[in-house]
């Protein structure tokens, strides 16, 4: 048997967790890219040790595409869309989040809600992303070579370039907009993720 429960969050609940990312921030000033995606990847292997809802684990999933655009060779970010990602990662290296991540089944809520925060700022970036990932395998499958072996080759470039260029678009597009929709959970799209440099998996 299961149930389904839906909860919405106010102006005035989002603020509490904007809070806390503007204190984790001020916290992780001087951390490097490297000690950011570490705690990042840690909530992450955290995350399976234990038994959690699937609706946290498709956020989980989401928190770590975040992290493979960042380390993904063949994406190659701009430092300045890097840095945005960055700082979307950095309230994993609170220690003291919301609720501690030991409590079973409800410890990493508040992680997925920030990082539904995370996947609607980041909205662009991730579709971009996406589609990126889809066409690197569907290119490297009809190559016959394996897309984690492809690395940066010259015929990613271009399709590259055109999914950053269009990002950047509609980022500057939508600024000032606010979260915009939700980047899609559940039966309303259809997620097939494609290679990347991932590792996290459902259970």
């Amino acid at each position: 048997m299961s149930i389904s429960l839906n909860f919405e969050l106010n102006d005035r609940d989002l603020e509490h967790f904007h809070e806390a990312m503007a204190r984790t921030k001020k916290a992780a000033e001087g951390k490097s890219e490297g000690e950011i995606l570490d705690c990042a990847l840690k909530l992450l292997s955290d995350a399976k040790k234990v038994r959690i809802p699937d609706f946290i684990q498709e956020r989980l999933l989401r928190l770590d595409d975040m992290i493979a655009m960042v380390r993904d060779e063949g994406w190659a970010m701009q430092q300045a869309d890097k840095d945005r990602v960055l700082s979307a990662l950095v309230y994993f290296c609170d220690p003291d989040d919301v609720i501690p991540d030991h409590v079973q089944v409800l410890g990493f809520l508040d992680d997925a809600v920030m990082i539904e925060l995370s996947v609607r700022e980041l909205k662009h970036e991730i579709d971009a992303y996406d589609d990126f990932c889809d066409f690197r395998q569907h290119q490297a499958e009809r190559r016959g070579l394996q897309p984690d072996k492809v690395g940066r080759a010259d015929w990613l470039s271009s399709r590259r370039e055109e999914l950053v260029e269009r990002m950047h678009d509609r980022r500057e597009r939508d600024m000032g907009v606010g979260y915009g929709s939700s980047s899609g959970y559940g039966a309303a799209r259809s997620y097939t993720r494609t290679w990347r440099p991932g590792l996290f998996t459902f259970r």
